[in-house]
């Protein structure tokens, strides 16, 4: 007994995945009960399926594993329903178990497998084609295995749901909360990325910033809400305006940037930057539906600039649509004042 204990302790503390644990579990359950086959299963309620995911023969008994089989029509439920965990004559109680006759089942002992919330996760089994008496030593190791194998399954979910959480916490880490954008730091990352990926193809590296012009005369006039609307319209357009491959971000405030490949470096990429710049500052021109009025807007000031990834830091090629913008942004004022 001592090493059958240290052999748990050892399987236990090993077990990485429910695979690791339930496997060794199922050779020991087999040396404890004298049963040619144990194995594990799921039950899928909502589809009426039992699924045995892990299983053990040493004989002539064989349970497939990776076998389904409709739940309605299982010993497990039999056993449960009928509170009977065990028998050694499942022809003279069940004999109207098609599976079982199939199987050669004579012997059948389960336990089920359950959640925290009390939910039926699966079942625990063992069984022989021959009559077999199960001991009440047999039957405590059946549910002590069992509950480490709940245990288990609780701790993979929490590790899936923590996993999940962590990933959403740093989605929301790189997302503008208002319109679903990447933020300042996803451009960041993207923009460095992109100069890697410009370097590597010889490419030009194209980087535009976009400021809303009048924006707080709107914010102003007709209310945050219509002002977070208008945001909203306006990231829409933009990103219909933008080619494969583009990234579009939300700086803060009114301003967005936007970072994306341009042709060779023996190309012409001033060109290219011309046309991204109309293309982006046309798209943001026009009606805007907002609550409770509608915006007729004239549209943003753009300037793209393009780089050479191997003389541009991040930084810099920052400041440089930065001042691609400001210079548009005066042209048109001084239009207006005209």
């Amino acid at each position: 007994m001592d090493s059958f204990f240290a052999q748990l302790s050892d399987s236990v503390q090993k077990a990485r995945t429910l695979e690791d644990l339930t496997r060794p579990l199922l050779e020991m359950l087999e040396a404890v009960t004298g049963l040619e086959s144990t194995y594990l299963t799921t039950v899928d309620l909502a589809e009426g399926m039992q699924h045995i995911i892990y299983a053990r023969n040493s004989k002539d008994l064989q349970i497939p594993e990776g076998l389904s089989v409709p739940w309605g029509d299982t010993l497990c439920k039999r056993a449960l329903d009928e509170n009977r965990p065990f028998t050694d004559d499942v022809a003279g109680i069940w004999g109207d178990s098609g599976a079982a006759r199939e199987l050669g089942i004579q012997t059948y002992v389960s336990t089920p497998v359950r959640t925290d919330e009390g939910r039926l996760y699966g079942t625990l089994c063992a069984a022989s084609s021959r009559r077999q008496p199960l001991t009440t030593e047999a039957q405590h190791v059946l549910g002590l295995f069992a509950r480490l194998i709940e245990q288990h399954v609780e701790r993979e979910r929490l590790v899936e749901k923590l996993t999940r959480a962590n990933d959403e916490l740093h989605l929301l880490a790189l997302t503008d909360v208002l319109t679903g954008l990447p933020n300042r730091r996803a451009l960041m990352q993207e923009l460095t990325r992109l100069k890697a990926v410009a370097q590597r193809t010889g490419c030009w590296l194209l980087v535009g910033a976009i400021d809303l012009d009048g924006f707080k005369q709107i914010n102003d006039g007709h209310g945050h809400d219509a002002g977070d609307e208008f945001l909203r319209g306006i990231s829409a357009r933009l990103q219909a305006a933008l080619r494969a491959g583009d990234v579009l971000a939300r700086m803060g405030g009114d301003e967005f940037l936007v970072v994306g490949l341009g042709p060779r470096l023996s190309e012409d990429g001033e060109s290219a930057a011309t046309l991204l710049r109309q293309r982006l500052s046309t798209a943001t021109v026009g009606r805007y539906h907002t609550t409770p009025t509608v915006i007729d807007y004239d549209g943003a000031s753009v300037g793209v600039v393009c780089l050479d990834p191997q003389r541009t830091g991040a930084e810099e090629a920052l400041r440089q649509s930065d001042a691609a913008m400001y210079r548009v942004k005066l042209e048109r004022r001084r239009s207006a004042g005209h």
